[in-house]
Order: structure tokens, then sequence, then C-alpha cells
């Protein structure tokens, strides 16, 4: 983990004002005077990065005395009222399995009555069953995230190495349907399951599930990133989310991949049989969220990045308070100027509705403000 003082800064780069579009009608996040959402519209807290696929001693592994513990059920507490101040439309709560945590009740609960909207992602893990489901809901959770990272056994259970999961999420799938807790599935797309967007798509119709949110893969070293599909590979995707969206009726969203929001707009453009860029709708198009643009990770210690994949922390929650880090931080107030993106990306004409993966920009160059690797779009 680097803190953003540690990067060298060099000048900025390209020819934009970084200003997201005043008619951004995204219900859940205003917007300043300069551009920006002053809230986020998701915050998403790592809870701990423990998890138990088998039963085991209950005995607790010993932690290197280097290594600072997670944030306490006290702090997670201030973090809440910090997200409920702002307004925040969405805590997910993430892990790890969340399940490990003694006070995971009591947390959405505490939440529940701050009317903060919690969602949890949990992993088909021994801990998990019904009754735990139904606890959930009665202290006010509003909606369970799981992963599913193929439509077949083959492909879910060979991503987590370990047999009978794609089984046990779909039976943790039913039990949340008999409670009428609604569920949104996760899914890392990279080469390994490039080819099984459409039997995702009829899987989770017949899942009957609220939401598919798909998650372009990041590298986190050079030894993963031949699995980082191709800007060519990302339009085919791309392709086949745009064809599949308009034929069912769960939302599908997109993770790491903002210029997806650049896709729509050249789909639309191809309808309605208008050029590209004198659509109206590229000026006044909503902001997507991306790193920095809406969304906040905070990690199981409490440090503070623009995604759960790029490992530059703006801080801590124990020592400063999340709307300050959000609003004012160095790291988040570069990322969104427009003016620093270099490469196509500084040229491009709808930067300030997407803006790239700086995550993955990141983690393919070393460069925060470098060209998004996987957009095929020449402006």
């Amino acid at each position: 983990m680097l803190l953003f003082e540690d990067l060298p800064h060099g000048p900025a780069h390209g020819n934009g004002n970084g200003r997201f579009s005043s008619a951004d009608t995204t219900s859940s996040s205003q917007v300043s005077s300069a551009g920006f959402r002053l809230r986020p519209s998701q915050v998403t807290w790592e809870m701990t990065r423990e998890c138990k696929w088998k039963v085991v001693s209950s005995r607790p592994a010993k932690r290197n005395w280097r290594e600072r513990a997670q944030v306490s059920t006290a702090e997670a507490f201030h973090l809440i009222e910090d997200i409920a101040e702002m307004r925040v439309p969405l805590l997910a709560l993430t892990g790890g399995d969340p399940l490990c945590r003694a006070d995971l009740f009591p947390v959405i609960e505490f939440a529940s009555k701050r009317s903060v909207r919690t969602s949890l992602t949990l992993l088909p893990t021994p801990k998990l069953d019904r009754t735990v489901i139904v606890d959930l809901k009665e202290v006010g959770l509003m909606r369970v995230g799981l992963w599913l990272h193929g439509s077949s056994a083959e492909l879910h259970d060979a991503y987590w190495g370990v047999r009978d999961r794609y089984r046990r999420t779909l039976e943790i799938i039913e039990s949340c349907h008999e409670v009428q807790l609604p569920v949104h599935i996760n899914t890392i797309v990279a080469r390994r399951n490039l080819q099984d967007i459409d039997p995702m798509f009829e899987l989770l119709t017949r899942l009957d599930v609220a939401a598919w949110n798909v998650f372009f893969f990041v590298p986190c070293n050079q030894e993963n990133r031949e699995e980082m599909l191709s800007a060519e590979e990302t339009e085919q995707v791309f392709a086949r989310l745009y064809e599949g969206s308009g034929r069912v009726h769960f939302q599908v969203k997109t993770t790491e991949g903002p210029h997806y929001q650049r896709y729509l707009l050249q789909q639309r453009a191809r309808e309605t049989k208008r050029r590209f860029l004198e659509m109206d709708a590229v000026r006044c198009a909503p902001a997507g969220v991306n790193d920095s643009r809406g969304y906040v990770f905070v990690d199981y210690q409490g440090e503070v990045y623009p995604s759960r994949f790029l490992p530059v922390s703006a801080g801590n929650v124990t020592h400063r308070a999340l709307s300050e880090m959000y609003g004012e931080s160095p790291l988040f107030t570069s990322l969104r100027d427009g003016s620093r993106l270099k490469g196509k990306c500084g040229r491009c004409p709808v930067r300030a509705i997407c803006g790239g993966s700086r995550a993955r920009a990141y983690a393919v160059t070393g460069d925060l403000f470098a060209a998004e690797p996987s957009c095929a779009y020449e402006p």
C-alpha cells in the first residue's frame, strides 16, 4: 500500500477541464461547483480479510505484531455515522467473509437505524445457512451480494479452487428468495470466462437476480497480467452486455469498466443515426461512477482508496473523517482533475463521463493518469 504523498508528481497533461456535466441526473449524488460529487454514490467497506472455507478450530490465529488490527466496532460505528451524515445512498459490506466478524449483525443494525441502506457480499462458507439469511434481513439488510465467476460449476469452482461452491451459491440464492431478500451477483470477467457472457445472462435470468455487477479484471502483479482483457476483447464484452441488457429485467452495471459509458453513447448515436460527437447526450450524459468519482473503498484496517484495485491510500478513517478525505484529499481531488489525464484519455471528448480505469492504468504502467490500457476508442 502506498500513500499518495509517496508518489512522484509530474506536470499535468491533456487539455480537458475534468468537469462533470451540470445535467448529471444521478439522484444519488450532489455535484459541486467544481463538477465532482460532494458525496460518493457508494462506500464499500472490506470488513475483514478472514475467510474459512472449512470448519476449523475456533482458536484464534496468531497475528504479526507489526500488523495493525482490523477496524474495531467503535470505529465502524463512527464510520457509519460519517456515511449517514453524507447521506451516501449505499454502504456495501464485503470481505473476506464478513460472517467471521462477531459484530456483523450489530453493524448492520446500527446502519439501518441511521437510514443507511446496506448490502452485504457473502461467501458460501459453512457459516452461511438459511437461518443467517433470515437474521440478516431482520436486522435491516437491504440486499445480499454473491460471487458467480461462471455459468457452470467447472468455471466457478475453478476460480476459487474449492469444490461445490457453485452448488452452494445457488442454494443460498434460493434461501434469499424464500425470505424476499434481493440478490445481486458479482462476476470478474477475464480471459478465462470471456466467452461466458451470454450463458451468464441465461443463468441469472433463471435465478431471478436483482442486479449483475461485471468487474473487469485488473492485474495485481506481472504473473496474472495475461488474464487482463485486451481492448478488442473488452469491446466484445461491451457488445454482449449491451445486447443482453436489453432483454433482461435485472440491472447490469460495470466496475473498472467506465469506458462502457462511452460504448453506450456510441450505440445510441448509431441507433438515432447521429454523429457520436454531435450528440447532445455527450454534453448532458451523467458521469459514470469511477475511481474517486462517486466511489470509495475502505479496507479492513481503515485505509481509504479510490478503488479496491488501486493500492494508493488517501489516509485512514481512524485518523480522519471519510467525508474529508473524499472531498479534499490530494489523491481524490487529483484523480477528479481531467486535465491530468495523459495520452488518448487526455484527448478524449467523453473523458468527463468516463475517465478510464485509473486502477488498471496504474497496474499496467505505474502511472495514475496514464491512458486506459483496455480501451479501443481512438479520439
